[in-house]
């Protein structure tokens, strides 16, 4: 077997099989005969990147006992069944054991290559799903959450790994759609809390009485109408983590609590004078003016110095461009499983457009034309004019060393990191690629 996408005949009678194997052939497809099912059943593996084609009636084991060692072997291998007109009642038994289809002869080589393409096509779908299941299994830890080899993005991972167990609130600070509720669920899952409940607020667009409410509960008649006791969320994430989104929304009454809470780790419910003790890590995360909305007045100051003892500030994707190939083949893996579809390939042109766009929905955005890539709908979003003449008001010298820089980061990757290997692909000297890696802050 040569790895490549093979059809294996099983047929006793020589003139008919090598009837079929060489119109297999000669419609682009590797294909091999036998005449005992015996000797395919020994190159049969779970995950063959290939499919049987089998007469019914065999010396030895059946076309029958065929699709049934191959049903347990691996039960989405399609198995096509020749069969003769008097056998129709064993083809139907092979179909419901499993079999993908069956043909009765006589049949031409046009109906034998459209079934063998169409159970092509079904093998090559579920061989593809396979294995993006098995990459994205193999995508654990801080490094298979936050993906990128930017220095930008290596900086990030770094923070999280020293600071993720201890018992220490964090602010985390950047753009919409940078990935901070991401990071927070990072910072969870990789600290001792990680058996309690991670639990998210959201604080825009919430009534300042509301919010309060949702965040640290209230008494039976605390509002009217009001006739039973709520547990609010801080209290809930006892011994877990509160992630508290768009903090920078909050109004100064309820800053004033939420300051407590971080201080002394109490609280008190709306309509109580009970102090209630809270041990809970807080992640809070803003937009990266919050610093100016301090000095305009606000935002507390207090509580701003409270919570930027540890502060992350996540950076936007278009200064770490080199992460976006990585980031798209990630999220198009997702998406691929999710949608039950092929994975993509992505032209020389789409990622041009993708590597110069401003991208100001951040890694969001980017994970939205993923989805669109796979559903095959990719180039809505980016063939707005708008946002054409937007990728398009760079000027050449901008242009030039946006492709410089993505071209050595691309094969960069290709290589596994050489400079030497590099080098001699882009036909320059590696003290200039080197220059070149440092002059463009280039993760090697």
């Amino acid at each position: 077997m040569n790895g490549r996408f093979t059809v294996l005949v099983i047929e006793d009678d020589h003139n008919l099989r090598l009837g079929c194997v060489q119109a297999i052939q000669l419609a682009g497809m590797e294909a091999l005969g036998f005449d005992k099912a015996e000797d395919v059943l020994r190159l049969l593996k779970p995950d063959f990147e290939g499919i049987v084609v089998t007469d019914l009636k065999l010396p030895g084991m059946d076309g029958l006992s065929v699709v049934k060692r191959c049903a347990e072997l691996d039960r989405d291998l399609p198995v096509i069944v020749v069969t003769g007109h008097g056998d129709i009642a064993v083809a139907v038994e092979a179909m419901r054991s499993g079999a993908y289809e069956f043909m009765t002869k006589p049949f031409g080589s046009d109906r034998l290559i459209d079934v063998v393409q169409r159970a092509r096509e079904k093998r090559m779908l579920t061989l593809e799903v396979s294995d993006l299941r098995q990459r994205l299994a193999r995508l654990d830890g801080v490094e298979g959450k936050l993906i990128g080899k930017s220095a930008q993005i290596r900086r990030v991972r770094s923070v999280i790994a020293d600071i993720a167990d201890a018992n220490v609130d964090v602010l985390l600070l950047g753009e919409t759609g940078v990935g901070k509720e991401l990071v927070a669920r990072v910072l969870h899952r990789h600290s001792r809390r990680r058996n309690a409940s991670l639990v998210s607020v959201s604080c825009t667009g919430i009534a300042d009485e509301l919010l309060e409410s949702e965040l640290f509960g209230h008494e039976a008649g605390a509002f009217p109408g009001i006739s039973q006791r709520r547990i609010g969320k801080a209290e809930h994430a006892t011994r877990g983590t509160l992630f508290l989104d768009e903090i920078d929304a909050i109004q100064p009454n309820v800053q004033i609590k939420l300051f407590r809470l971080l201080h002394d780790r109490t609280i008190e419910r709306v309509g109580s004078n009970r102090s209630i003790s809270v041990e809970c890590r807080v992640v809070a995360a803003a937009g990266i003016n919050l610093h100016e909305r301090v000095q305009a007045g606000a935002f507390r100051s207090d509580l701003y110095y409270r919570l930027s003892a540890v502060t992350i500030e996540l950076p936007p994707l278009r200064e770490r461009r080199e992460d976006i190939p990585i980031l798209l083949e990630h999220f198009m893996l997702h998406a691929a499983d999710r949608f039950r579809k092929p994975h993509p390939s992505v032209t020389t042109e789409q990622m041009n457009r993708l590597m110069a766009y401003s991208w100001p929905g951040n890694v969001r955005e980017l994970q939205t034309v993923a989805d669109c890539l796979v559903l095959g709908v990719a180039w809505h979003g980016l063939s707005d004019p708008a946002l054409a003449e937007q990728a398009s008001s760079q000027s050449l010298a901008e242009w030039v060393s946006d492709f410089e820089r993505n071209l050595i980061a691309a094969e960069l990757r290709r290589f596994g990191g050489s400079l030497a290997q590099t080098a001699r692909a882009l036909k320059v000297p590696k003290a200039t690629l080197h220059d070149k890696i440092r002059k463009y802050k280039i993760s090697e």
